[in-house]
């Protein structure tokens, strides 16, 4: 079917607790809409069209992944599902010619998503991963300041993000077969703010550790609990974080500079706000709200490079997440066991 020429239709694969997130920011974005679900379940595919339904013609809910991805009046396709599934998702989207905005992680190692992006470019079809933090006006903000010298030389970064969740066996959270454990799922916000704030600092580049410490806890399934990383980059400069589903955090973000600290205050990765600090001084703070939730920016920027016959985005390149998982890579080698494999 036919669909106007300003509308952006989007499929929704995996419609569980992250995809509500997604499917709430559309009505942010100009043109888009929720076009198709598939899911394993029918029920389950049902229930979120309806919670999200929007004006014009409803969502079409499927089981069939081939003929989601054959609907020519589908755009794109959001992947949702647990880390474990993505790369079969992606592999199928992008062998059907559709472009492909995926949740974090990509997938769980390097080598996996070399081969998805080396498919995506012979493809000719775009691919991003969902990293939405890189799209909050607050970081914008952030990003401003850096590049500025508001800060002066950049010393050392401090960043938390924890929650405490019950131990279910079953859950995605602690499950291996789903790809669970704490660095995969939540850590690599903070791998991710780190490369970020060494990007503004150094024109855009983001220099490679020269050295690493990392002390995991693992859970009775042997996935990572919680996980402590220390990175070392030339010139001295650190960066420390803390990552875990056991214990409670404001999960805060700083990077302390010679002049001054810039600071997120609370749950960095969806912050709405951004500090200047110093010593005398009181911190100077500047809110940025979202437009809706958040998830609008990706969405944005994934639909302006479609729409330009991009095949990535210049703002969450591949190589972004290529560099990305090599970190989780090394650090998950350095796991009791050695562990580095879904």
């Amino acid at each position: 079917m036919a669909h106007e020429p300003t509308s952006f239709n989007w499929g929704v694969i995996g419609p569980g607790g992250i995809a509500n997130r997604f499917a709430g920011a559309l009505a942010a974005v100009p043109g888009a809409r929720l076009a198709a679900v598939f899911a394993r379940d029918a029920a389950k595919g049902q229930a979120y069209a309806a919670q999200w339904q929007q004006a014009g013609a409803p969502a079409r809910v499927t089981t069939d992944l081939a003929g989601l991805l054959a609907d020519p009046s589908v755009d794109a396709v959001y992947i949702a599902t647990p880390h474990s599934n993505h790369g079969e998702y992606i592999r199928a989207a992008l062998l059907a010619g559709k472009p492909v905005l995926c949740e974090k992680p990509l997938v769980t190692t390097q080598a996996e998503a070399r081969e998805l992006v080396d498919l995506a470019r012979r493809q000719g079809v775009f691919l991003m991963e969902a990293l939405w933090t890189r799209f909050l006006p607050a970081y914008d903000l952030a990003g401003r300041w850096l590049r500025e010298g508001a800060i002066g030389e950049l010393r050392a970064m401090q960043s938390s993000f924890c929650f405490a969740s019950v131990y279910d066996p079953q859950h995605r959270q602690w499950n291996p077969a789903l790809a669970g454990g704490a660095l995969w799922d939540i850590g690599i916000y903070n791998l991710a703010v780190t490369r970020w704030v060494l990007q503004q600092m150094n024109d855009g580049a983001c220099p490679e550790p020269v050295s690493m410490d990392v002390e995991a806890k693992l859970a009775p399934t042997g996935v990572d609990a919680a996980v402590n990383v220390t990175l070392h980059f030339p010139d001295g400069v650190t960066s420390q974080f803390r990552c875990g589903f056991d214990a409670a955090s404001i999960n805060a973000f700083e990077a302390l500079g010679s002049k001054a600290g810039l600071r997120f205050v609370q749950d960095f990765w969806q912050a709405e706000s951004v500090e200047l600090v110093t010593r005398k001084s009181p911190a100077q703070r500047v809110d940025s709200p979202f437009v809706a939730n958040g998830f609008e920016g990706e969405i944005a920027e994934a639909q302006a490079c479609i729409r330009a016959g991009l095949p990535e985005s210049p703002r969450m390149p591949h190589a972004e997440t290529l560099a990305l998982l090599g970190w989780m890579d090394a650090i998950r080698a350095r796991f009791p066991g050695g562990v580095n494999k879904a």
